[in-house]
């Protein structure tokens, strides 16, 4: 065990990489993104400085690359969509190390999403890179257009993802006939990255507010949907107050709480893209729109009053979906989730629904 005076004077980078050799349910949130079980079983004891850890995802994804495109060569354009879409999450797990903006991080961020986009280009799914001016600021997204679409998904990230790392969410969505919107906000991604746009509850609030607009104006004959996980989920919740949405799905939404012990590297990290605390008050809010709210019992960031507390004040139409099993974001029932929000969405179940 570590002195608190030797914990104390480690990098955020060391902590992270202290969290992820000792507990394996720091890795639940990669994997059920596309981080193969199998890759990291291998490896993940051995990832013990920066250096081991860049060359670790850097092979791995050279590795999926090169399959990709032996796949792609034999005409197996679906499987090399997806083995490439894995490539890019290797690369961003390299970024996604980094705290601080630009440098090596943008270089790890570019490989990533040349690969996306190397992956885009084999779908039949149109696919439109959108840049938004918010304030003066720049807000980079991708857009994915289905023929015949039933409506528009705003997937709305946690702070420290990004458009690219929740791939299976839009490919899920995509597959049902949605148009999927998935922009980086402030503190996130490319927004963050090139930038350095750091995330203030203000900014937030507009991010939401213009994505929403960005979705009405460009699909006007669309209702709008919203999915978001963790703090992407409070500002779903947020963004329900809005008139021009239909619907939103908010899987454990993060709550203000100063009493609770979060692990150092994630403070840190945090710390190094938001300047303040970026949870707006519910109860402040004039929520206007059903919410399906969803909630695992074994969540220790998020409180069951929290959430009952919550329920309670969303308008009519609300939904409560609770795991017994599952902790923060759900992360082995998202598939599920999807599913579930998808079929709420089409209005195939009422206020309540049976297991």
């Amino acid at each position: 065990m570590l002195s608190t005076e030797v914990h104390k004077h480690m990098t955020t980078i060391d902590k992270t990489l202290l969290t992820a050799s000792l507990f394996e349910g720091f890795w639940d949130r990669w994997i059920v993104h596309g981080v193969s079980y199998h890759d990291l079983s291998k490896l993940r004891h051995s990832m013990i400085t920066k250096e081991h850890w860049y060359k670790t995802w850097r092979e791995l994804a050279e590795e999926k690359y090169m399959t990709a495109e032996s796949l792609e060569k034999v005409g197996l354009l679906q499987q090399a969509e997806s083995v490439y879409r894995t490539a890019a999450l290797y690369y961003q797990l390299n970024q996604w190390l980094l705290p601080e903006h630009g440098g090596e991080k943008l270089d790890w961020l570019m490989k990533s999403l040349l690969v996306v986009k190397k992956a885009d280009q084999l779908t039949n799914i149109k696919t439109e890179y959108v840049e938004l001016l918010i304030d003066e600021h720049r807000y980079y997204g991708r857009v994915r257009i289905p023929n015949n679409p039933e409506g528009v998904i705003l997937i709305i990230n946690p702070i420290d993802s990004t458009k690219e790392e929740l791939f299976s969410y839009e490919m899920d969505f995509v597959e049902k006939n949605y148009v999927v919107v998935s922009m980086d906000g402030p503190g996130q991604g490319e927004t963050y990255t090139r930038h350095g746009l750091k995330a203030t509850s203000l900014r937030w609030e507009r991010f939401v507010d213009m994505i929403i607009e960005y979705a009405s104006n460009t699909f006007p004959n669309h209702d709008i949907f919203l999915f978001g996980t963790s703090s992407g989920a409070a500002w779903t919740i947020y963004g329900s107050s809005n008139v021009k949405v239909s619907k939103a799905v908010a899987v454990s939404p993060a709550f203000k709480n100063d009493k609770l012990q979060m692990p150092d590297y994630f403070v840190e990290r945090m710390s190094a893209v938001a300047e303040d605390n970026i949870i707006s008050n519910y109860k402040e809010m004039i929520l206007q729109r059903p919410v399906l709210l969803v909630h695992g019992k074994k969540d220790v960031m998020v409180k069951d009053e929290d959430i009952y507390s919550l329920f309670e004040i969303l308008p009519s139409g609300k939904i409560l979906l609770e795991y017994e099993d599952e902790g923060h974001c759900c992360n082995y029932k998202l598939p599920e989730i999807r599913t579930k929000a998808i079929e709420w969405f089409q209005g195939k179940w009422g206020t309540k629904y049976e297991f």
